[in-house]
């Protein structure tokens, strides 16, 4: 009986030790490029183990001070984002730029913000960081419980008119331009020095992309082709590995071209939707990804009611 219990004891502790080590993931950031860098998120959904850190960070380091993308999905992962940095520089973050108001794009900005740092976005980005905030407090809280506590939704201060802006900080050029995909003023960030592009969430590779009920998949598949005309040296995504244009274009470009030629043909022709659903729902040039049996319908479904009110 003794030996019993110690083995279920035994067995709590592992248990207890694994909960703490999942919980307490820290991100990595990896050289892109010169002074640019990328911290990879996992690929999976967000959770408690990932504190919603479920995408992709990146940082350019300048003599004066540190160019932050996208800020973390609460208080506690800005300061994990922020750890990271350290890793790589002791300069201070000075300046955050948000690709776009999903809440792990910048629901960090808040703690940023009390460090010190300009939080920046465009105009549209920052009025749907705040038309959103609420609801992505509410979401998140059910993922993270008490790993949200101290988070402060914080819409981008200093914002930006018009469609495309170029921006100087810190002796670096960045361009910010819409496109408006995944969520409404969604943008990239582009180097022209480095030739490498932040594309937010418009670029998904490793996994499916996901198409939300306020996605644009006509938005999105015009964006791709105008990022494909920069030719990119090297694409951050918003979420995979960094990537060359030809595994972005295999992998988001090629499905955007697909849901909106085969599905929004099929809806503009009023098809049935069930049929269209049913008839694509095996694609093997994206079964690969992960992520794929469970949005790969409900992308079509999105896609088809996008082209169908048009």
């Amino acid at each position: 009986m003794l030996k019993r219990y110690a083995l279920i004891l035994f067995a709590a502790v592992i248990g207890l030790f694994t909960l703490t080590a999942r919980a307490d993931y820290q991100p990595r950031a990896e050289r892109v490029t010169e002074n640019v860098y990328v911290i990879v998120g996992p690929l999976g959904q967000r959770s408690a183990d990932n504190d919603g850190l479920n995408a992709n960070f990146g940082f350019i380091v300048t003599p004066r001070g540190v160019i932050l993308i996208d800020s973390g999905a609460s208080r506690l992962g800005a300061k994990k984002i922020e750890a990271a940095i350290r890793k790589v520089t002791n300069q201070p973050v000075c300046w955050v730029v948000n690709t776009g108001s999903q809440d792990h794009r910048w629901l960090g900005n808040d703690y940023f913000a009390g460090q010190g740092a300009e939080v920046i976005a465009l105009a549209r980005t920052a009025a749907t960081q705040a038309e959103y905030a609420a609801q992505q407090i509410e979401g998140l809280k059910r993922f993270l419980g008490k790993r949200m506590q101290g988070t402060k939704p914080l819409p981008a201060p200093k914002t930006l008119a018009g469609d495309s802006v170029t921006l100087e900080r810190g002796g670096e050029t960045l361009e910010l331009t819409y496109t408006n995909a995944h969520f409404p003023g969604d943008a990239w960030v582009w180097l022209p020095k480095q030739r490498v592009i932040f594309s937010g969430d418009l670029v998904y590779v490793d996994r499916l992309l996901g198409v939300l009920p306020w996605s644009s998949v006509k938005n999105g598949q015009q964006a791709f082709k105008a990022l494909a005309a920069l030719q990119p040296a090297r694409i951050v995504p918003g979420h995979g590995r960094v990537c060359d244009l030809a595994q972005a274009q295999r992998e988001t470009g090629d499905y955007y071209d697909f849901l909106a030629n085969q599905v929004g043909a099929a809806a503009r022709e009023m098809e049935p939707l069930a049929a269209t659903l049913d008839r694509y729902a095996d694609l093997p040039a994206f079964r690969h990804l992960d992520n794929y049996e469970g949005l790969h319908r409900a992308n079509m479904n999105r896609a088809f009611t996008e082209f169908e009110s048009q």
